[in-house]
C-alpha cells in the first residue's frame, strides 16, 4: 500500500514481485520510439499562490504577494497564442490558492466567485473563445472540484510526483501522497484524459520510485485514462540548491517507465529541464507541451527550446517529429480521429471498478470539446491540420 492512500480512499497494493522486477530494468531493455510528438501551447498562471511551500518551488508567492489573473489577462495570453498557432492553454497555480490567502479569496468573491474552481471555469471558457482547448493542471482536486471543469477541459493534469514522503514537501501543510492519488482516480471515475508523472531527485528511493509509476499503471489499468506520464528532474533555482539527478539516474528511471507503462501511454521528458536528447533511446516519445509565446512560469529560469532546437532533438535520433493537441487521438471518437490512427482506442474497456458497465461508451470529451474540435473557423481548422499530420512548415 503506498503511502496514505488508503486514507483518501484509494485502495493501491504494490506487488515486492513487480517493483523488484522494475529495479531490474535499464535502458538496454527498452526500445527507442517510431517518432517523438510535442503539443505547441500557451502557459497560464492562472495564480501564483498555493497553499503547499515545498522547498523546490518557485512557483507560489507567499500571502500577500501572490497574484491572480484577471480575465482580461487570460484572454490576452489566448488570443497571442492563438495568433502564434498554438492549440493548447495550460493552465496552472497552486492547490486550493484561496484556502489560505485572503487576498486571493477576497478578489475571488469581488468577481463573484466563490472558489477558484468556478473562475477556472470561466477562464477556461475565454480559452475556447479564444481558439485554445484547455488543459488544466489544479493541483489536488476533490471530485466535486474536478466535475466544475472537466467538461471545459480537453484534458487535465496533476504531477504525482512521489508516493514516497519526503522532507522537500515540507511546512505544516505538506503534499500528501494519498491526496495525489486520490486525484488521480477521480480523473478515471469523471472520463477525464490526463497526464501524471514523477519528479526526480526530491529525496525519494529508487524503490519510491518504482512503486510510483506501478500506483500509476495500477489506476490506469482501472479506468484506462492516463494519456501521458512526465519523468521530471528537479532543477535548481532560487529555492533549491541540491542539484538536479545524474543522466545515468534519469536514464534508468526513464526505462523503468517506458517499462512499466502500457504502450498507449506516452512517457514525456521537458526539453527545457532534461537532456531529451540522451533519453530518447530510454522510451521517451513525447516532448510535452512547448510555447512559443509565454515562459515556464513553474520554471522561469529555463527556457523552452525554439521549435527548431526540437527538430534538432529529433534529427539526432533520427525520428520524425508530429505536433499533437493536448488531447491524444485515442481519446477522441472515432469519427474525429484520423484515418492514420493505429494506436489504442480508449474504448471503455476499464470502468468495473466504479460501478459502470466496463462495455460501455465512456465520454472523454465534452460536448463542449467536441464542438471546438468540429468547428468550421480558424481554431477547428487549426485542430484538424495537427490530427492531419500537416508539415510543420506549413502552418
Amino acid at each position: 500500500m503506498t503511502a496514505g492512500a488508503s486514507e483518501y480512499g484509494v485502495d493501491i497494493a504494490i506487488d515486492d514481485t513487480a517493483v523488484a522486477d522494475l529495479l531490474a530494468v535499464t535502458p538496454d531493455d527498452v526500445d527507442a520510439p517510431e517518432a517523438l510528438t510535442f503539443a505547441r501551447n500557451v502557459f497560464v498562471p492562472l495564480t501564483t499562490a498555493c497553499r503547499y511551500t515545498c522547498t523546490y518551488c518557485t512557483y507560489f508567492d507567499a500571502p500577500g504577494q501572490a497574484s491572480l489573473l484577471s480575465l482580461e489577462e487570460v484572454r490576452d495570453i489566448c488570443h497571442n497564442g492563438a495568433d502564434a498557432g498554438c492549440t493548447e492553454a495550460l493552465f496552472t497555480f497552486g492547490d486550493d490558492p484561496d484556502d489560505r490567502y485572503t487576498e486571493i479569496h477576497a478578489q475571488l468573491e469581488e468577481w463573484g466567485h466563490d472558489s477558484i474552481h468556478t473562475y477556472l471555469r470561466d477562464a477556461c471558457e475565454v480559452a475556447l473563445e479564444e481558439g485554445l482547448l484547455p488543459h488544466a493542471n489544479p493541483g489536488d482536486q476533490t471530485r466535486e472540484q474536478l466535475a466544475t471543469v472537466a467538461d471545459v477541459n480537453a484534458s487535465m493534469g496533476v504531477m504525482l510526483e512521489t508516493t514516497a514522503e519526503v522532507g522537500a514537501h515540507a511546512g505544516p501543510r505538506k503534499k500528501e501522497p494519498g491526496q495525489r492519488l486520490r486525484t488521480i482516480k477521480n480523473a478515471g471515475e469523471l472520463d477525464v484524459a490526463f497526464t501524471t508523472g514523477i519528479l526526480v531527485g526530491i529525496g525519494e528511493s529508487w524503490r519510491d520510485r518504482a512503486e510510483s509509476l506501478l500506483a500509476i499503471r495500477e489506476l490506469h489499468n482501472r479506468y484506462d485514462h492516463i494519456q501521458e506520464v512526465i519523468i521530471q528532474p528537479v532543477v535548481n533555482n532560487e529555492r533549491w540548491d541540491e542539484g538536479s539527478p545524474a543522466l545515468e539516474t534519469m536514464r534508468r528511471v526513464t526505462a523503468m517507465a517506458r517499462v512499466a507503462l502500457p504502450e498507449e501511454i506516452s512517457v514525456q521528458v521537458p526539453p527545457n529541464l532534461a537532456p531529451a536528447r540522451d533519453l530518447i533511446d530510454c522510451g521517451v516519445d513525447d516532448l510535452g507541451g512547448v510555447s512559443p509565446v509565454t515562459d515556464d512560469h513553474i520554471n522561469p529560469d529555463y527556457k523552452w527550446p525554439a521549435l527548431r532546437e526540437l527538430e534538432a532533438i529529433a534529427d539526432s535520433a533520427a525520428l520524425p517529429l508530429r505536433e499533437r493537441l493536448p488531447v491524444y487521438e485515442r481519446f477522441l471518437p472515432a469519427d474525429l480521429r484520423p484515418d492514420a490512427f493505429d494506436g489504442v482506442a480508449a474504448d471503455g474497456t476499464a470502468g468495473a471498478s466504479d460501478g459502470r458497465d466496463p462495455s460501455a461508451d465512456r465520454q472523454w470529451i465534452s460536448p463542449t470539446i467536441r464542438g471546438a474540435l468540429e468547428a468550421d473557423d480558424a481554431a477547428g481548422r487549426r485542430y484538424r491540420a495537427v490530427l492531419d499530420g500537416e508539415s510543420l512548415s506549413t502552418r
